[in-house]
């Protein structure tokens, strides 16, 4: 169920940003001024639930004990990726239920090796059908959102061509999403495409559709923007996120502990009592063992929740 095309399309894009000067001595300089001015205070302890990414649990454990050690460590919700196989997603129902964990969301998993924006038909076709999985993976988990990456800007599709045949694809999603009561839920990430928070917001009220929101990553944009800012655009769009920390060094980046790296969690934090967000928020880290994933919790906790 590992998915690594998502991580490493993430590092490579990041590289030849750093590259290009993104990652540069000036541009890291000038976030370090920003955020060692002086914050605003914390609001009031937020009511977010704190989600965990499904491969962040353990690998050598079974389905049922990583939904249960997820649940002992204090994590209240989990997103999984797309499970084509119909009694393997009946078996991750179950072992949800048993673990007492909500299935809050779904990963799609084929919109980067097929995107909803390739010239291809054939592609699009297969981009689409594991869309309809995932949405049915949804209904049958008790999830309200699936997360999906809308297109891929690359030498073969421009700006232009991304936008217009992903949305003119995910229309034909809608009734579907309506039928099941599945949001489908629009992520920003290293794919240059929704370069800007008034660009996202602009391509998602667009479809003028309930069923299409914004699933709103914290650690993507640092490259070219800030968090809390993005927050603020997108605003009552935003339906879930995911929380990652990332930090710029003068020979590249890292990808860090939540707390470890450039956001300005603080801010972050304002910007969600500012809006009013109370859905989840979803690590997606690197994996580790029964104590990181605590530390992970108590981070959140104190970071985003202000508890503690």
């Amino acid at each position: 169920m590992r998915h690594p095309s998502r991580r490493e399309f993430l590092k490579s894009s990041a590289t030849a940003a750093c590259a290009a000067g993104l990652g540069g001595g000036a541009l890291a300089n000038s976030l370090t001024a920003d955020s060692s001015s002086a914050a605003p205070p914390f609001p009031a302890t937020l009511s977010i639930k704190k989600g965990v990414w499904f491969e962040m649990l353990p690998a050598k454990l079974s389905t049922a004990d990583r939904f249960k050690l997820a649940r002992d460590v204090g994590f209240e919700v989990a997103q999984v990726p797309t499970e084509p196989d119909e009694r393997k997603a009946e078996e991750i129902k179950k072992a949800a239920e048993v673990a007492n964990i909500r299935i809050d969301s779904v990963m799609n998993m084929d919109h980067w090796k097929y995107p909803l924006s390739s010239s291809d038909r054939a592609v699009v076709e297969k981009s689409l059908a594991g869309m309809r999985t995932s949405l049915h993976n949804a209904k049958l988990w008790g999830s309200d959102a699936v997360l999906l990456v809308p297109a891929v800007v690359n030498p073969q599709t421009s700006y232009h061509d991304a936008w217009t045949r992903s949305q003119k694809e995910i229309r034909t999603l809608v009734p579907l999403a309506e039928e099941l009561k599945v949001v489908i839920a629009i992520e920003e990430v290293w794919n240059k495409f929704l370069l800007s928070p008034l660009e996202m917001a602009k391509y998602i009220s667009e479809f003028q559709s309930p069923w299409i929101k914004a699933w709103f990553d914290v650690g993507n944009v640092l490259l070219y923007g800030y968090p809390q800012d993005w927050i603020h655009t997108l605003g009552k769009s935003i339906v879930k996120v995911h929380l990652k920390d990332f930090k710029r060094k003068e020979d590249g980046y890292a990808w860090v502990n939540l707390g470890d790296g450039d956001v300005d969690w603080a801010a972050v934090r304002q910007a969600f009592a500012d809006i009013g967000y109370s859905g989840s928020a979803v690590t997606e880290l690197e994996g580790g063992d029964e104590a990181y994933l605590r530390d992970v919790v108590r981070r959140i906790d104190r970071l985003v929740l202000g508890r503690g």
